[in-house]
């Protein structure tokens, strides 16, 4: 009902406002000064365990240090999963509608694609883009094996979206666009997609979310993203629990504001 969908909007708007003041709140004022300097040094010095010693042994300033450099590493993610989303979804709606073709060996050309992308892991497909490419003499940089990668899987299952969505559309409106002397191609784009978009929209957005949040597989081949940042900071420092709680924070403000964004872009869609 709407007064729960209210309910949880205003729960997960509260969650993010609150995590997002609390870390600002500790790495504005750090526990030396609001602990005061005597005191402070004096905690320092006792041996603790358990929690008190988890929450001593936390670096607020380690963390107000690392804030701008996992902002390089943020960035870096986003440029990667824009680039990702684009040629993704291109070529998704190429092989959605290659799908439907009435060639046989394009429909099963692109059944064994999307087989195969869908059914095998994405860290392996990295590797395989990465790693395997270059024995056939393509060799691309960390950035854009990264970002082919990601495209190649993403591809896979818009294709399955789009072929989906036009799919569900009835026959009918297409028997009477030919009756009138319509091409398929003026069906295509007057009639099927149109109506289509609504229905990929929603999986488009959580294609786009899965990708940010698989993006942090590319640090395997050192592609200086968010998760990689945080693996550098992490290897100077050795604070773990600092680094990827920080690391945890990015991705959920990002992905939650990429959740808020369609449903925004749902709303104003046409309904047909």
């Amino acid at each position: 009902s709407a007064p729960v969908r209210h309910l949880r909007r205003l729960a997960g708007v509260g969650i993010v406002l609150g995590v997002a003041l609390s870390t600002m709140v500790f790495v504005m004022f750090p526990r030396d000064s609001v602990l005061g300097g005597g005191q402070a040094g004096a905690r320092r010095q006792r041996p603790c365990t358990g929690l008190e010693g988890a929450a001593m042994q936390f670096d607020w300033d380690l963390v107000a240090r690392a804030v701008p450099l996992l902002g390089t590493g943020l960035w870096a993610t986003v440029k990667i999963c824009f680039f990702a989303i684009i040629f993704g979804t291109i070529l998704g709606f190429v092989l959605g509608l290659a799908s439907m073709s009435r060639i046989a060996p394009v429909r099963w050309a692109v059944f064994a694609y999307v087989d195969f992308f869908r059914g095998t892991p994405l860290l392996i497909q990295i590797f395989l883009v990465y790693f395997a490419l270059p024995v056939i003499g393509v060799s691309l940089p960390e950035f854009w094996a990264g970002v082919v990668a990601l495209s190649l899987n993403a591809a896979s299952f818009i294709a399955e979206v789009v072929r989906a969505a036009v799919s569900n559309i009835e026959r009918g409106q297409t028997e009477a666009a030919l009756s009138i002397g319509m091409r398929q191609r003026q069906i295509l784009w007057r009639i099927l997609l149109p109506q289509a978009l609504r229905g990929i929209v929603p999986p488009l957005t959580n294609e786009l979310i899965t990708l940010v949040k698989g993006s942090a597989l590319l640090s395997v081949i050192s592609v200086y993203e968010l998760t990689r940042a945080g693996q550098a900071i992490i290897a100077v420092h050795f604070a773990p629990f600092e680094i990827f709680l920080l690391i945890a924070l990015y991705y959920y403000v990002t992905i939650s504001a990429l959740t808020w964004l369609s449903r925004v872009i749902e709303r104003r869609l046409p309904v047909w």
